[in-house]
């Protein structure tokens, strides 16, 4: 395929892509106004994401074992389908529980939509053209990123924030008929299929159980940290990770095949993965959460001021990808990007309600490189040394470990966010109490919206109190993101000792094309071996088996001369 066609193939599963981050990002700037109109609070808010993430995670390895069985153009159409009516549907939310559960609906779609572009990409690319065109995903991507919250923010503003959730679907339709046009795959072998659904409620138990135990322990409306529920949800957990490896271990088409933690260059891409999910999720969510909690912007405005972080994505995506495609070498700018990725977190522990937002852009910019470094050629590095008839599970792994390090790490900063906030809210109700009282008439009002627990409106508080909640706020938003520094650490480790293993150049189809051919290869070579040794052929005079070339043969008794 030449330059014009690999994009016009590419092009509905670009314009997928471009739906699934829009519809994603398109709500992050308008979030906090969200949860404040269905009276949510920090639990809800973090839940909110967390059940994206959650089946997202759960149905990215479904996703691509699926796409080892079936065909893969319909399954790619099925999870837009699946990501667009779920989002719309949010739209329609009447409180928290129901945007949660849409959400969680939402994620399903997404995990197909991240799995399968992988992996269709594996098909009409090698490794070595692949990363050029990651980085056009990364762009659009980037575009998405940058895009989406500047839309929500403004629709937010001017319409109100349902109109978020129907946006994207005149896109999905358009790429929907894109894909149907313009992609192409080769007919996959037919062959029985077993789905592990034992594996996949397993594994649904195990992360749940987990993700719901660090949301709610420790929290004023749930369970304290040491009680009977901490003991029951996370010792189900561990029965359920346990009983989950024992299934997988057995089963015929397991879901995450536990042989492929042989692959070297496939486990230290997974640990690696992890940091990356934590890094680029709980950012998202967390600066969105800064611009409006700790330095009273509007959605708009919130928008407007995560552009740094989406730059450093987009140039270093861009950029590394085209330079990794052209020379052949990925490993120095991974290593960079796991540098970049500790300094961006670290820095951003620090901020606080009124540091320089030329430092602060300075921060999201390093983080945001790191993130466009690593996210997509960690998949990369995994395909070009997995074998072709795993490339599915393969991809599908490394994104389902880095959606799983995401949700963890969005539940675990949203977590102690929430901790940090009510401990600071606690020791600083001196300040609020005179606060509230120098508001005269409105003095009743605040006080109400302090004590309902909801998510504050910042942007809409007088000056006095609102430079007490901004503060507060800073505080535990910078909290939450020094969790991300040690994880960051972990996944630079993982990356210097990654084998450094040249990027091939033949297509996934290619490859097993090729395999097909050797096979068929041995075959005849051992052929001739048995008819040689039981002497039905002899070959006398340099015969050259494997070309057909002419010699002089002596044919076995009783042969007839052909």
């Amino acid at each position: 395929m030449n330059h014009r066609q690999v994009l016009e193939a590419l092009s509905g599963l670009i314009l997928g892509m471009f739906v699934s981050m829009l519809a994603s990002t398109v709500v992050s700037s308008s979030l906090p106004v969200i949860i404040h109109d269905l009276d949510g609070d920090q639990t809800a808010f973090t839940w909110v994401v967390t059940a994206t993430l959650l089946t997202t995670a759960i149905s990215t390895p479904v996703w691509g074992k699926l796409a080892d069985l079936f065909n893969r153009k319909f399954l790619y159409q099925l999870a837009i389908v699946i990501f667009v009516l779920s989002t719309a549907a949010a739209g329609f939310s009447q409180n928290p529980e129901m945007l949660i559960t849409f959400r969680a609906f939402q994620g399903i779609g997404a995990g197909g939509l991240a799995a399968l572009s992988q992996v269709i990409m594996a098909d009409i690319l090698s490794p070595r053209e692949r990363g050029k065109y990651m980085g056009l995903f990364g762009a659009v991507m980037a575009v998405a990123t940058v895009g989406g919250p500047l839309l929500g923010g403004v629709l937010t503003d001017a319409w109100g924030w349902r109109w978020n959730f129907y946006v994207a679907l005149p896109v999905a339709i358009i790429a929907l008929i894109l894909v149907q046009k313009t992609l192409h795959l080769s007919p996959q072998q037919r062959r029985k299929v077993s789905i592990d659904y034992v594996g996949i409620v397993l594994l649904s138990a195990a992360v749940s159980l987990l993700l719901i135990w660090v949301s709610i322990a420790g929290t004023a409306t749930g369970f304290p940290w040491n009680s009977w529920q901490t003991y029951v949800m996370v010792g189900g957990a561990v029965v359920a990770t346990a009983a989950f490896i024992i299934v997988e271990l057995r089963a015929k088409e397991p879901l995450v095949p536990l042989s492929m933690f042989r692959n070297r260059t496939f486990t230290l891409a997974v640990v690696a993965s992890i940091s990356t999910g934590i890094a680029m999720f709980g950012a998202s969510v967390f600066l969105s959460q800064y611009m409006q909690l700790a330095r009273g912007a509007t959605p708009t405005q919130a928008g407007l001021m995560t552009i740094p972080m989406i730059a450093g994505l987009l140039v270093a995506s861009v950029v590394i990808g085209w330079v990794i495609s052209k020379y052949g070498h990925w490993k120095p700018y991974l290593i960079l990007g796991g540098i970049l990725l500790i300094a961006g977190s670290y820095t951003l522990s620090t901020i606080h309600y009124d540091t320089n937002f030329a430092l602060v852009s300075l921060y999201m910019f390093l983080l945001g490189a790191g993130v466009g470094m690593t996210m997509q050629n960690l998949v990369l590095i995994v395909q070009n040394t997995c074998k072709p008839n795993e490339i599915g599970v393969a991809s599908s792994g490394v994104t389902f470990f880095r959606s799983l390090g995401g949700t963890v790490g969005v539940a675990v900063m949203g977590a102690a966010l929430a901790a940090k906030v009510t401990d600071l809210m606690k020791d600083r109700l001196p300040e609020l109490g005179k606060a509230i009282m120098s508001l005269g008439d409105k003095a009743a009002y605040w006080q109400a919206q302090l004590q309902s627990g909801a998510m504050p409106k910042v942007s809409d508080m007088p000056h006095a109190l609102r430079v007490i909640i901004e503060d507060v706020y800073a505080q535990g938003i910078s909290h939450s993101f020094l969790i991300a520094v040690p994880f960051a650490v972990v996944s630079l480790v993982a990356i210097v000792f990654l084998p450094n293993v040249s990027l091939n150049r033949m297509t996934n189809t290619e490859r097993m094309h090729a395999g097909e051919a050797d096979f068929a290869t041995v075959s005849v070579d051992e052929g001739m071996q048995v008819l040689t040794a039981t002497r039905s052929v002899r070959v006398v005079a340099g015969v050259d088996a494997a070309s057909g070339a002419a010699g002089a043969v002596d044919e076995a008794p009783g042969s007839s001369a052909r």
